[in-house]
């Protein structure tokens, strides 16, 4: 069997999730709890296990190497997603309650941008060969910034998108409830509600800019690429509410997240001399994010002179 029958059992699984999610479970907004985050985070997981399954079934065990190092590798890259979520709720006043509708917007609009930056990438790197290694450079200096670079808070208010639509479109200052647009005096206008959806959808763009770079360094499986990158993506709403918390914990990751990037970038620049296995790419980035948590977890950060 082709790629047919893959495209098939994958738009199967993202299509009936998402229907059940939304027409099910998630009908009526509610602010989601830890318990149930953790439940949907395990569905995710174990949706994206079994799909990384049936790759090995259909297309042999480096295909499934391929697509288990994508999708981790998006997923620990995404977790810079999940601090920056924290940040837009606060800075919009978004209710717990109607969190969720944002980010499963936010996340369709991902999925499409996604698709488009893949399918481009690909594209690109099979007709002008010499583009693996402008992606492989641009790869390894980011993550040496990114390694080098201080913590910065995140400034929603000096974001482009964010100040275009404030002069463009007509803005409500109040919400109505979950609700992206109302209807006034008979003009339409925009609620906070959707000017964080915009905001979320031009973070994912800045975030696909190393993402999916980092994934054409493993693979130019189309199919690879975007099912691995499209399961991580959806598992993070989920892991967003059981996790939002917990994020600051883990201060080594983004060292883990910077050696990733170096790690795809050299890959790359080197693979007209020598082609790294994916097996090994595969325990390379996920050696690194064990090796990222367990510091984390053993070395905590000091707390300023004279905190509690």
């Amino acid at each position: 069997m082709g790629d047919g029958i893959l495209w098939a059992v994958f738009g199967a699984i993202v299509l009936i999730s998402m229907a059940l999610d939304l027409g099910v479970f998630h009908r009526t907004a509610h602010a989601i709890g830890f318990k149930e985050s953790l439940a949907w985070t395990v569905v995710w997981i174990v949706l994206a296990a079994g799909l990384g399954l049936f790759v090995w079934y259909e297309k042999g065990a480096d295909s499934a190497a391929a697509y288990a190092t994508c999708y981790l590798t998006e997923k620990a890259l995404s977790v810079d997603n999940l601090f920056v979520f924290v940040v837009l709720f606060r800075f919009f006043r978004i209710a717990p309650e109607n969190q969720h509708r944002v980010l499963t917007w936010g996340i369709v609009g991902a999925l499409v941008m996604r698709a488009v930056f893949i399918f481009l990438g690909v594209e690109l790197v099979e007709r002008f060969h010499w583009t693996t290694y402008v992606l492989g450079a641009f790869l390894l200096i980011t993550g040496i910034k990114l390694a080098l670079a201080e913590d910065k808070e995140v400034e929603p208010e000096k974001n482009l998108v964010l100040r275009l639509s404030r002069r463009f479109l007509r803005v409500t200052s109040d919400f109505d409830g979950s609700k992206f647009f109302v209807v006034r005096d008979g003009r339409s206008f925009a609620t906070p509600m959707f000017l964080c959806l915009l905001v979320v959808e031009a973070t994912d763009v800045l975030f696909a800019v190393d993402s999916v770079p980092a994934a054409l360094g493993i693979t130019h499986d189309r199919f690879v690429l975007y099912s691995s990158n499209v399961m991580a993506i959806c598992g993070l709403r989920a892991l967003y509410f059981a996790v939002a918390g917990l994020i600051g914990l883990f201060h080594f990751l983004k060292h883990g997240l910077a050696l990733i990037l170096v790690f795809v970038g050299v890959k790359m620049l080197i693979a007209h001399w020598y082609k790294i296995p994916i097996p090994w790419a595969l325990g390379g980035v996920l050696g690194i994010l064990v090796a990222a948590v367990l510091l984390s977890v053993a070395f905590k950060p000091r707390k300023p002179e004279g905190a509690q």
